[in-house]
């Protein structure tokens, strides 16, 4: 039987993973592949470089580096990704949380003042921001909807693996009844399809390939047709002093803060990700 050291594994997969992904990614990627077949963080694994990974772990490794050779999202591979400190169980019926999320999530927390908020998650997915805000907002009474049953089906389960309480409605943004449960609500958010078909061309073949189409993109001729359905739904469900937030696309901040200043929205702000581009809107309801 033959041995090899983590360090060899570590450089063994970097290796095959260069030729595809920029050296930072296939760092990330070797990482993330000798965490998922030892069950050890990486940066502990490593305290020891010399201990061995056996040859069942090895085939392991090498079914997913062919994986990766294929564009397949390493999160679609592995089944899972890290979104503000936890996990959730990722797959094709959900889009794979991006960091921007994490900051839309972190301006939430920071701006909230309530000691038992009402919170609506529009377009849930995976669950990200509905599960990271139940267990960073004490008391917080969660509710998330998303129009694909497969997207509620995922969430749900992260709900039970995170020990988070989380109302799930399957609901079309765009035909919001007038009703909702938990209404009315002192914060609503939203990651709504914002990319426009156009733009696919310059989108990586990985995420064009694989993550749904259905989370991802809009038409060309009306770019921002949900945030006006969301506009119109934080409208009626937000309480009084309530905020909206949204992670919107970079070509069209003010165009999508305009929109919720139109329908009487104040303290309209647009702030930028860590990468200095437009991302995300907050508004609050007089």
């Amino acid at each position: 039987m033959v041995y090899n050291s983590v360090l060899q594994v570590y450089k063994m997969i970097w290796d095959e993973l260069s030729p595809l992904y920029q050296a930072t990614e296939a760092q990330a990627m070797a990482r993330f592949l000798i965490e998922k077949v030892t069950g050890t963080r990486f940066h502990n694994t490593i305290a020891t470089p010399n201990s061995i990974l056996h040859d069942d772990k090895i085939v392991e490794l090498k079914q997913y580096i062919s994986q990766l050779k294929l564009q397949k999202p390493i999160q679609y591979i592995l089944g899972e990704t890290e979104f503000f400190g936890i996990r959730l169980m990722v797959n094709e019926n959900v889009l794979i949380p991006r960091p921007e999320t994490e900051e839309l999530v972190d301006w939430i927390i920071k701006t909230n003042r309530h000691p038992s908020p009402f919170i609506l998650d529009i377009g849930t997915g995976s669950g990200c921001i509905a599960i990271t805000l139940a267990k960073n907002i004490g008391n917080a009474k969660v509710h998330a909807m998303d129009i694909s049953s497969g997207a509620i089906a995922v969430a749900s389960e992260n709900a039970i693996t995170n020990n988070t309480k989380i109302n799930f409605i399957e609901q079309d943004i765009l035909t919001l009844p007038y009703s909702i449960t938990g209404s009315p609500f002192d914060i609503i958010v939203s990651n709504p399809p914002y990319i426009r078909e156009s733009e696919k061309v310059l989108m990586r073949p990985n995420v064009l390939e694989n993550e749904p189409e259905l989370a991802l993109f809009v038409n060309d001729s009306n770019p921002l047709v949900f945030y006006k359905a969301i506009a119109n739904a934080a409208k009626r469900h937000l309480k009084s002093d309530g905020y909206i937030f949204c992670e919107i696309n970079e070509a069209f901040g003010i165009e999508t803060a305009t929109i919720f200043q139109e329908m009487g929205f104040v303290d309209v702000t647009i702030r930028k990700d860590i990468n200095g581009k437009e991302r995300m809107v907050r508004a609050k309801k007089l």
